[in-house]
């Protein structure tokens, strides 16, 4: 009987990780499995997942170096765990910031077991120099998107590039609406900072949008409930009670159906948005230490991924001091009011979206997973 351990660190890596084992468990019912992750890793698996993404999802270089012991703690708990049980194989699932260092010290600690990492890391977009070490400690890369895996393998790194999972979840998920004329649909992202940034800026571009087009409707997605009631709290300080009414819970991805415009935070939802087919603005905005840091790293042109597989400007970026309520009403309101706008915006999204596989990517990589438990 195999035994892995697995480590996923946000909602969409719990996400990933929860399909991945559900298709590997069809392959190897005894498989024995371990790990940190979330709640639907733990309903696939049981309790022997530790739940711990909504401590772990935090975004940002300062609100990391703020919880340094906290994460340094819980790697050095990690390490010990793995050397002591000695799984076949070690699964981690992107959150490179965490899962890069654990592999670095599980092969400096002894380890000898199979490293696999699942959702490669941006390394292409911010540290390239990093590859050479990933291909020393890392004994198989699964991409999502097609361009990694010719980066990965110049280094010597055997990757594999398995399709992208939301193309399945779109089939499951998509619905055969007509967009709502007027609706706003904002998705201000999963994590209580990000929506402590982004929301505020939501209401009051609100205002500017609904001067420019009287039949502007929002809607507001919140991840879970939690975050909802900070919503609600946020809308009262900021004396906008009507707010609250937008605010709806577990729809993410029927409001990406239904809104005929939106801003969607950066992150994996820009490419959800991109697959349901909405015409959206790209937001960001961190704590101004991230952002100069991270300015001085990144080496690409665009921050979106849709943007990034096109290799131009698809979805418009309002990144920084370029967001603020006036350049995000000013960019909603050219798309409600333009239908031809909206369209070719919309075939622009499809024609990048097909470049992502045809489905079946949990399935392929649990193929590619069993395959490497066997050898």
């Amino acid at each position: 009987m195999n035994r892995i351990f697995i480590i996923a660190g946000e909602v969409s890596g719990d996400t990933h990780a929860a399909g991945l084992l559900r298709e590997l468990k069809t392959l190897e019912p005894d498989l024995k499995v371990v790990g940190l992750g979330g709640p639907k890793m733990r309903e696939v698996v049981g309790e022997s997942i530790e739940d711990w993404v909504e401590t772990a999802g935090v975004v940002g270089l300062w609100e990391v170096v703020k919880m340094y012991r906290y994460f340094k703690e819980k790697l050095d708990g990690v390490l010990d765990s793995i050397l002591d049980q000695k799984p076949e194989a070690v699964i981690l699932v992107d959150y490179p910031g965490f899962n890069l260092r654990l592999a670095k010290a599980l092969r400096l600690g002894g380890y000898k077991g199979r490293i696999l990492y699942y959702i490669s890391p941006q390394v292409w977009a911010w540290k390239k120099g990093r590859v050479k070490t990933m291909a020393q400690v890392l004994d198989l890369m699964i991409c999502i998107f097609p361009f990694e895996k010719e980066f990965y393998e110049k280094s010597g790194l055997r990757t594999e590039f398995c399709g992208h999972p939301m193309v399945d979840r779109v089939v499951t998920l998509k619905r055969e609406w007509k967009r709502e004329p007027g609706l706003v649909g904002w998705f201000p992202g999963s994590r209580l900072n990000e929506v402590r940034r982004l929301f505020p800026l939501m209401m009051d571009a609100a205002k500017a949008i609904k001067l420019a087009v009287p039949n502007a409707r929002f809607a507001v997605s919140a991840a879970n409930e939690t975050l909802a009631g900070h919503m609600r709290e946020m809308a009262d300080e900021h004396g906008m009670p009507e707010a609250k009414r937008w605010i709806e819970t577990g729809t993410v991805y029927d409001l990406m159906q239904r809104a005929e415009a939106g801003a969607v935070a950066s992150g994996t939802a820009t490419l959800e948005a991109a697959c349901f087919g909405l015409p959206y603005t790209l937001i960001y905005n961190v704590s101004w230490p991230t952002y100069i840091i991270g300015k001085l790293v990144v080496r690409i042109k665009h921050l979106g991924i849709i943007n990034i597989l096109a290799k131009r400007e698809v979805v418009k970026e309002l990144v920084q001091g370029k967001l603020n309520a006036d350049t995000l009403a000013k960019a909603t309101a050219d798309l409600l009011t333009s239908e031809s706008k909206r369209q070719h915006m919309q075939g622009e999204l499809a024609a990048v979206v097909a470049t992502l596989g045809s489905g079946g990517a949990y399935a392929r990589v649990a193929k590619v997973v069993h395959e490497s438990l066997a050898a």
